[in-house]
């Protein structure tokens, strides 16, 4: 436990009086928000410091390796990053954690970015969370162990993910708590699954220990092979769900200017394009009016064109294309755009700064048939592809709270991957968001895309954004306002892109700003019940600003627990509570009086109906008894014509 003594520090550098109580949540002397920023201890010295410690006169022992930083603020350390192996792994930010602080000439490293939620208590070990998870999520954890297996083992610490309490799960995600240098070979990795497939969803379970035996008993491992039937399962389980995506995007210039280098689709003014409902792209264009226009107009036209034949070859295929092939066709399909673009530039005889460019993000729902366990054949297997260069950035927001998919390529995170800094401190210079590539800007073999694949086997809301959007970190301090209301049906996907643009202008002004968002639905609808703050899992950011609280979330809460009482009292499963176009909206939310006269007039029908049922029985049972009253022979003769089992409850039978 935190002692009632411990002190957090304010991060703004020009308050007078930066010492706070733990447990506020903003400075007292100048509001504020305070950062809570929660590290995990590694080394062999970690377990050593007593709980309650202050050590490096900064940071407080709350629990066994757990760390709270109550001067969040500093920036001194100087130890380059790359007296560690972590620097290696920061493209793999979304399951491994990176260097926060060097304690003790390295001997105590202090890692970011790992599975500690914002009390300073860790995620279930995947273990504790096995059995309770669907088949689905049971596939996808494993799928991606084995996708980590071999990039870990080129630096001998495989072995990390042979200690259980090691792997943590947040929701679809797992994540390490720190790397362990142990070598490990694969078929012990086989003999560490035995211990959960014993556990495993009976749809699932044969095919799993299929695999696991494959793995622990056949010399050599195929590796190869077990990912493409591991691949195959995964895809199989997750098509059972059924799956909607509704999808809308808008493009601004920003309420400080006139033009508009960004472009995104789709946008309000797109015509839908059957082939392409499952595409999104959101482009930030470089080089100013009559160039970066140009280039981002001209990477989403291009993206568009690339992505139809791509999906026409993979509608021709008679079994699921393995992820890895998609991915590299993905990539070379962009290299294609960024060619287009590059020959523009060069045909314009545009040269060093005053080449066109433009950064890219883009998401692609790729619907492949494949068989499900049941047996019959789902049209749909649920993969989603995200695949970025620059700065533009996608993220995905359920109930339980947000993670940033990609990352940026910029000054600050080249100095992170080359080992030389650590972020926090990258993120301090002057030049720390310029960009180090995009397309256009050179030629297609000096770049590096990033393509990622994800199942999609839960609801939420994927976030495609411009850095115009996302500055100021705008999605963090955010997105509690306007994703519960999607997710929970009160507010449609085009409502939520023009409201959050709207809030965007009034902070990120200064920039174009360019926002897509994909509504992905899996699971029955329903409302929620409760009003609990999600978690945020995924901490790269400070704190939320908890004063950015608007309007739309009083109306959201309010309508869903007016919603939530009708429909208790009545014991009628949830009604469909899309809005309709015509219905008044605040901020983009239905005013919660019209929701209640809506269910109060599709209830009418069924009250009634009821009603007039009601009457019926009680005239019927008034006859009857005036018939046996007044005229019992005639009432008796008729019984005896009946069954024998219906004559029993007739009144003085003989």
């Amino acid at each position: 436990m935190i002692s009632t003594s411990s002190i957090i520090n304010c991060i703004n550098p020009t308050c007078t009086t930066p010492r706070n109580p733990v447990g506020s949540r903003e400075c007292a002397a100048c509001h504020t928000p305070l950062v809570y920023k929660y590290v995990w201890a590694a080394g062999e010295e970690a377990g050593k410091v007593p709980v309650d410690e202050i050590v490096a006169d900064r940071y407080e022992v709350v629990a066994p390796s757990i760390w709270l930083d109550t001067k969040p603020s500093l920036l001194d350390t100087q130890t380059p990053v790359e007296s560690t192996v972590y620097y290696k792994f920061y493209h793999q930010h979304l399951h491994i954690p990176q260097v926060y602080d060097l304690i003790g000439a390295s001997k105590i490293i202090l890692l970011e970015n790992v599975p500690i939620d914002n009390n300073g208590k860790l995620y279930p070990p995947i273990l504790d969370a096995w059995e309770q998870a669907t088949a689905v999520r049971q596939v996808y954890w494993l799928w991606q162990i084995l996708q980590l297996w071999k990039p870990l083992s080129s630096e001998g610490v495989q072995g990390s993910l042979l200690v259980s309490n090691n792997l943590r799960v947040t929701g679809w995600r797992l994540r390490l708590l720190e790397l362990i240098t142990a070598p490990a070979s694969i078929q012990q990795l086989g003999e560490h699954w035995q211990h959960l497939v014993l556990t495993a969803h009976p749809s699932i379970r044969d095919q799993l220990e299929s695999i696991v035996k494959q793995i622990t008993q056949y010399e050599p491992v195929d590796i190869k092979n077990i990912q493409i039937q591991l691949n195959h399962l995964l895809l199989s389980a997750a098509s059972e769900l059924p799956l909607s995506i509704k999808t809308a995007g808008a493009t601004h210039p920003g309420a400080q200017l006139k033009q508009n280098e960004d472009a995104c689709f789709p946008s309000s003014g797109d015509a839908e394009e059957s082939q392409l409902v499952r595409l999104s792209i959101v482009c930030d264009g470089i080089g100013g009016h009559e160039g970066g226009e140009v280039a981002s107009q001209l990477a989403v036209q291009s993206v568009k064109l690339q992505v139809r034949a791509l999906l026409a070859e993979v509608a021709l295929s008679n079994e699921p294309v393995p992820p890895d092939l998609l991915m590299s066709q993905l990539e070379a399909s962009l290299r294609v755009v960024n060619n287009l673009i590059c020959n523009a530039n060069d045909q314009q005889h545009r040269s060093g700064k005053q080449r066109m460019g433009t950064t890219l993000v883009m998401a692609l729902q790729v619907a492949q048939t494949i068989q499900t366990p049941m047996g019959w054949d789902a049209e749909n297997s649920h993969e989603l592809y995200i695949a970025s260069i620059g700065d533009s950035r996608a993220y995905w927001i359920t109930r339980d709270g947000y993670q940033q998919l990609t990352l940026d390529d910029d000054i600050a995170a080249r100095e992170v991957r080359n080992g030389r800094s650590l972020y926090r401190k990258a993120l301090s210079r002057a030049d720390a968001g310029a960009l180090t590539q995009a397309l256009g800007t050179k030629e297609a073999q000096n770049l590096h895309f990033s393509i990622q694949r994800f199942i999609i086997e839960e609801d939420g809301l994927l976030v495609l954004c411009s850095d115009g959007f996302s500055d100021n970190n705008l999605v963090e301090r955010t997105w509690q306002s306007f994703a519960p209301a999607v997710l929970n049906g009160y507010m449609t996907v085009s409502e939520a892109v023009d409201a959050w643009i709207n809030k965007a202008n009034q902070i990120n002004g200064h920039d174009n700003i360019s926002l897509v968002l994909n509504y992905c639905h899996v699971s029955p609808d329903y409302v929620s019940a409760t009003s609990q703050t999600p978690l945020h899992i995924f901490d790269n950011h400070e704190e939320a600003d908890k004063e950015t609280e608007e309007l739309v979330d009083v109306i959201t809460i309010q309508a869903e627990s007016d919603n939530i009482q009708e429909l208790d009292s009545d014991s009628q499963p949830p009604l469909d509570l899309e809005l309709p176009s015509e219905a008044p909206v605040v901020n983009g939310v239905e005013t919660p009086h019209l929701k209640n006269k809506r269910l109060v007039l599709l209830r009418f029908p069924l009250v009634w109906l009821v009603s007039l049922t009601l009457l019926l029985l009680v005239g019927s049972g008034v006859g009857l008894f005036v018939w046996w009253r007044y005229s019992p022979k005639t009432f008796n003769s008729l019984c005896r014509q009946l069954p024998i089992t219906v004559q029993r409850v007739c009144p003085n039978r003989k």
